[in-house]
């Protein structure tokens, strides 16, 4: 038995190591409603979720045991037509306007006067975590804030470079000669580490927001499950389901801002937060990942894990957690700052 586990794992770090287009064959098509991968090429549907991941070698070993039976019933609903999303949008928007009017109202301030490149989070109450997603992310709770600045946009390959210039700190790995890569001035800087992260972040005289603000710049008042709204649309963001298979220009889905007016916040590149990775207070699953090993990271990004089982990765409840020295190709960050 333990030779098969061995043997398992190592096929899976074998595919690994295969270029992209030896598993161009995998499936790209999506579900429209929930983004999630068509899985129906190899497994019937009866079988889509069968995988026991709380004991599947491959998948426990980077990712951590648990899958919730919510989940399953979640998704239950695949083939299911996704239509209307344009009057779901004008109604999002209306009802948006119509909060921050009363904000407005309530506290005799505007919601938009922020530092440059920063949008400011009023403070109030918001909605956490998710009880039919991964037990990492649960329970579904109730968090409440102060109010703080975040960077509207993913830090650049150009903003990032000007630090670099000034430090002294070595460039990412990927920048052949120190330089940025052609035409991605305006990409998300990626290949940098949460320490990376955190340095910068200090050195323009900020910090990396917290999971807890990172999540509320994502969800709004209403605990959205994507920053657009509760549906999935493949066309508000750069996620695998766009078909991109590379980093954006920050800024390039209007339509998928959040309620604040923040950008990316699905998809482009996953986000290192301040935070190690632990429970929610109320979680009651046991992960023996918990605690002050690993860092949390949000958002979801370009790259398309399914392969790996990682499935759909842009709800903005979903958190990943990996070594704070890990850098790669769809790794970013933005920051933040208290309001004064």
């Amino acid at each position: 038995m333990k030779r098969a586990m061995l043997t398992g794992i190592g096929a899976l770090c074998f595919l690994a190591l295969l270029p992209a287009a030896a598993l161009s064959n995998q499936s790209s098509e999506y579900d429209p409603v929930t983004g999630e991968p068509d899985c129906t090429k190899c497994h019937t549907l009866d079988r889509r979720y069968s995988i026991d991941y709380s004991r599947d070698e491959t998948c426990v070993e980077c990712h951590g045991p648990g899958l919730s039976d919510k989940y399953i019933e979640m998704n239950s609903r695949y083939g299911a037509e996704h239509s209307g999303a344009t009057a779901e949008m004008k109604e999002y928007s209306e009802k948006a306007l119509q909060m921050a009017k009363n904000e407005v109202e309530k506290t005799g301030k505007k919601t938009s006067s922020a530092p440059k490149g920063m949008v400011l989070i009023p403070a109030g109450e918001f909605i956490m975590g998710a009880d039919d997603w991964w037990p990492k992310s649960q329970p579904r709770h109730k968090e409440h804030l102060d109010s703080f600045y975040i960077d509207k946009f993913e830090v650049t390959n150009t903003r990032y470079k000007a630090y670099v210039d000034a430090t002294g700190r070595p460039a990412p790995t990927h920048w052949t000669g120190g330089k940025i890569p052609a035409g991605k001035e305006n990409h998300p800087v990626v290949y940098v580490t949460w320490s990376d992260a955190d340095a910068f972040c200090k050195w323009e005289g900020k910090r990396l927001p917290t999971e807890v603000e990172w999540e509320k710049a994502a969800r709004g008042p209403e605990g959205n499950t994507f920053p657009w709204g509760n549906k999935f649309d493949k066309n508000k963001g750069n996620t695998p389901q766009y078909g991109n298979e590379d980093t954006m220009p920050v800024g390039s889905f209007e339509s998928g801002k959040s309620y604040y007016g923040v950008h990316d916040l699905a998809g482009n590149a996953f986000e290192w937060v301040e935070n190690w990775f632990k429970p929610y207070a109320g979680n009651t699953h046991h992960d023996e990942n918990y605690g002050e090993k690993y860092k949390v990271l949000k958002g979801g990004s370009w790259f398309d894990c399914t392969y790996y089982k990682c499935g759909i990765s842009a709800p903005a409840f979903n958190r990943i957690f990996f070594h704070p020295m890990t850098k790669n190709n769809n790794f970013g960050f933005r920051c933040a700052k208290d309001a004064k």
